[in-house]
């Protein structure tokens, strides 16, 4: 047909305009991305790591610096658990499989 424009495979006719095929539905309007829930990354104390592996550990696998590291290991030691950080749930649980993989007991929760 010769009179038709010419179409790519993109469905955009010869002057550049997006043609809509059959079945097709626009877009819902969409506002900007929420924030994912933050869930807290708790570290827990134990009676089988020595309290300079633990602050090791801690600076190995979170950006905490040294100093933050053993106030978080005191806190854990003294009262049981000790909050190390907030983030999202998916790293939350990376978090608690990297503590547990070096024998570290961290638990991930939400904050409310």
């Amino acid at each position: 047909m010769p009179d038709e424009p010419k179409r790519d495979v993109a469905g955009d006719d010869a002057v550049g305009t997006k043609s809509a095929g059959p079945g097709t539905r626009e877009k819902p309007a969409t506002g900007p991305p929420s924030l994912l829930p933050p869930y807290k990354v708790i570290l827990h104390n134990d009676d089988k790591n020595y309290m300079e592996d633990v602050v090791r550990t801690i600076c190995q696998l979170t950006t905490l610096n040294e100093q933050d590291a053993i106030l978080r290991t005191i806190e854990a030691h003294h009262t049981g658990c000790s909050l190390l950080l907030t983030t999202h749930k998916e790293r939350a649980e990376l978090y608690v499989e990297q503590f547990a993989s070096c024998g570290l007991t961290v638990t991930a929760e939400p904050d409310a």
